[in-house]
Formats: structure tokens, C-alpha cells, sequence
């Protein structure tokens, strides 16, 4: 009889607590109704471009033909992956896809921090705007338009090569050489995001209490301790957050940017799994394989993502949850 008493007072207490959560609910809508309406297109964007599209993953474990569809294409279970794994570039796509990642996290992902740490110690406001516009404009350059000035630039006839002809170096076709295209390919994606992803670190950097600074200077600490004690530490939480969104996204390096620069000459270090996968999935329209490889790099993802944010929870404290 105590325990049907004991039950029965906790389905009351939850039903009074999700009654509570409604009645909240109900009374912050009608206090914020018009950011409601707002978030609804941003929902329905996410539910039939993210979410509804999951379901496809099935056709990862079928030999998918778009005449039978979802349910009558043959089951073939873990094939598709198996000849992933087991084909020729596969090792090679998985290498060059880390290698690019992981030299685009080592030299693009302090990049930003560095402009934002800079900029905030420019005291002229004009100079301070105008860097901020330039370092911004890149940003809205079409990612096509970019990789065709890259290509006319890095030609043998382009400006690249005339700055290097002027250093004594011989004309070449630098996005064939198989050493210079990752310099090329990474330099060009530094340049046209630094100024874009320093905003966020600049909008924090913006709140911080100016009294910190003037009582750090009564204190004796000058430009680069400030910068070290209290510059730093403010932008550390979305620094943590940053970085644990790229790492949780070391396997997903989209293809059009490759697709758009490299040629046969450099598969041996420009073929990532994207590209690999846009060849196999969509040229050759062997759909389930492609989907195949997508769901291989999702759950990477998956264990990089939920491993940086546990090692940076127990390490520095800050975490995505």
C-alpha cells in the first residue's frame, strides 16, 4: 500500500511539474510571441533539410535503385562499407582528408583569435574600422569566383608566378604541384575566413568590463599581461566551443572547393573522402555507397565531437554540455 502511495505521489508531481512547464511555456509565448514566429522558418528549414533526410541513411545498407525505392531495394547489410574500407583509395582519401583538416585546425583556427586579439589593442578607431572592412570582404567572395582567381593566379602565366620568377623560381602550374597545392588550398581558406570568424570573438571581447583594465593598470600589468590575464581568459569559452565544433568536424571537409582546384595530377594528396565520394556516388550514381562513406564519417564525427568536449570539460572546464 506505501509503495502504490509513494507512485502515485510521484505521477502527481510530474504531472503538476509538466503542467508547470506548459503553463510557462504558455505565458513566455505570449510575452515573446513574435521571436516564436520568428524561429519557425529556421525550424521547418532544419526539420525537412536535417532531420526528415535521415531517414535515407537506410540506403546505406541496400543496393539502392531509385526505380524500386527505399523498400524494395535489395538489403546487401554492411557491403557498402565493407568496399569502402577494403577499396584502394580508401586509406588515402581517409589520410589526405585528416592531413588537410589537421593543418587547416593548426594554422586557420588561431587565425581569427590572433586578428581579434590585435585589433582589440588598436586604439585608432578609423584604422581599426578599415582593417575590420577588409578582412571581411573575402568573406563574401563566391566560393567559384574564388577558386577561379586561385586558378588564374596560381597559373604559369599568373601573378603568383611573377612574384616567384622575381625571386629566381622557375614558372610552373602551382596547382599541379603536388607540395604547393595544400599550401594554396589552406592559405586561400585562412584568407577568406579570418576576418569573418574574428566577429564573434570581437563581439565578446566588446562586453568585457573596462574597469578590469584600468584596475589591472593601477596594478602595474601593461598591454601584454592584460592580454594574458584578462583578454585571453574572456574569449576561452567560445574559444573551447569553437574548437570542439572543428574538431567534431575533422572528417566532413566539403567537396566543392576540391572539386573546384584539383586535378589528377594531385589526387595522391588533394582526393579527400567528399571528393572520393561525389565520383563514386553521384558520377557513377552508386547512391548507397556514397551514403555508405557519409554514415562512416558521421560516426567519426560523432566519437571526435563527444571526445574533445569530454577531454575539454575535465581539462579546462568548458564544454558544449
Amino acid at each position: 500500500m506505501a509503495n502504490q502511495q509513494t507512485i502515485y505521489k510521484k505521477s502527481m508531481t510530474g504531472q503538476k511539474a509538466g503542467a508547470g512547464f506548459f503553463k510557462k511555456l504558455g505565458k513566455n509565448y505570449r510575452k515573446h510571441k513574435a521571436l516564436y514566429w520568428i524561429t519557425i522558418p529556421i525550424l521547418v528549414y532544419y526539420i525537412v533539410f536535417k532531420y526528415l533526410p535521415m531517414f535515407g541513411v537506410v540506403i546505406a545498407f541496400q543496393n539502392y535503385r531509385p526505380g524500386k525505392g527505399f523498400f524494395k531495394s535489395d538489403f546487401v547489410g554492411l557491403k557498402n562499407f565493407v568496399d569502402f574500407l577494403t577499396n584502394a583509395n580508401a586509406s588515402r582519401t581517409i589520410q589526405n582528408t585528416l592531413r588537410l583538416n589537421i593543418l587547416s585546425l593548426l594554422f586557420g583556427f588561431p587565425a581569427p583569435i590572433i586578428l581579434a586579439l590585435l585589433l582589440n589593442e588598436v586604439r585608432a578607431a578609423p584604422f581599426k574600422k578599415a582593417v575590420q572592412t577588409f578582412s571581411y570582404m573575402p568573406h563574401f567572395i563566391s566560393l567559384v569566383v574564388m577558386c577561379g582567381m586561385l586558378k588564374d593566379f596560381s597559373a604559369s602565366t599568373g601573378i603568383f608566378n611573377d612574384l616567384a620568377s622575381r625571386l629566381g623560381f622557375e614558372r610552373q602550374s602551382m596547382l599541379g604541384n603536388v607540395n604547393l597545392y595544400l599550401p594554396i588550398y589552406i592559405g586561400s581558406s585562412i584568407w577568406q575566413g579570418i576576418g569573418w570568424g574574428s566577429i564573434l570573438y570581437l563581439a565578446t571581447l566588446s562586453g568585457v568590463d573596462p574597469n578590469l583594465y584600468e584596475a589591472s593598470v593601477i596594478d602595474g600589468a601593461g598591454r601584454w599581461k592584460q592580454m594574458i590575464h584578462i583578454t585571453i581568459p574572456a574569449i576561452m569559452p567560445i574559444m573551447v566551443l569553437q574548437l570542439i565544433m572543428k574538431i567534431g568536424s575533422l572528417m566532413s571537409t566539403g567537396a566543392e572547393k576540391t572539386i573546384l582546384l584539383y586535378s589528377p595530377l594531385v589526387y595522391g594528396k588533394a582526393d579527400i573522402i567528399s571528393s572520393f565520394v561525389y565520383r563514386r556516388g553521384l558520377q557513377e550514381m552508386n547512391f548507397s555507397f556514397g551514403s555508405a562513406v557519409g554514415l562512416f564519417n558521421s560516426v567519426i564525427n560523432l566519437i571526435l565531437l563527444t571526445s574533445a568536449n569530454w577531454m575539454s570539460r575535465h581539462m579546462v572546464g568548458e564544454s558544449m554540455w
